[in-house]
């Protein structure tokens, strides 16, 4: 009766086998970096949760915008053939368009920086490393977020 009543209180039984139980528990998932006493209090605010809630809604907006764009300049706007330097000009002469193409290469700018800033803190294991690659990356997020937003306020059809 023990051996019955250890087995029903095993955790991942398999055809009466017993993965676990108390004698042989589950082994602990060390995390990639622990907190020590070294560890900067500073660096232990609510940033992380800030990032993650704006990954969300970047991403539910970007969504919006994507579907919306593709909607509108390759459905009802008559296709890819139908866009040419003209067909920018006469988008981007309009203010409506100039700010939702400015919010949406701002939205993946910022959206696709914070990802990867994810995953260079997840991956890169040394300290100078992991400075350098973020340094990189912002300085690559800030060149195209403004470029792109040069482009789209000094766009000028005139050009010859």
């Amino acid at each position: 009766m023990s051996s019955e009543t250890s087995s029903a209180a095993a955790i991942g039984d398999v055809e009466g086998v017993s993965l676990y139980d108390v004698d042989h528990p589950a082994p602990v998932i060390e995390p990639p970096r622990k907190r020590t006493a070294k560890t900067p209090k500073a660096s232990r605010g609510n940033f992380e949760m800030y990032a993650w809630l704006f990954m969300r809604l970047s991403g539910i907006l970007l969504t919006v915008l994507v579907i919306g764009h593709l909607l509108i300049q390759l459905v009802l706007d008559g296709g890819v053939s139908k866009i040419g330097f003209a067909f920018v000009a006469g988008r981007w002469a309009s203010p409506f368009w100039q700010v939702w193409d400015l919010t949406m290469l701002w939205l993946a700018m910022l959206h696709g920086g914070n990802g990867l800033r994810t995953v260079i803190n997840d991956y890169a294991e040394r300290d100078n490393t992991r400075f350098w690659l973020k340094m990189l990356l912002y300085t690559a997020t800030v060149f195209t977020v403004l470029l792109g937003t040069l482009v789209i306020f000094t766009f000028d059809p005139n050009i010859r």
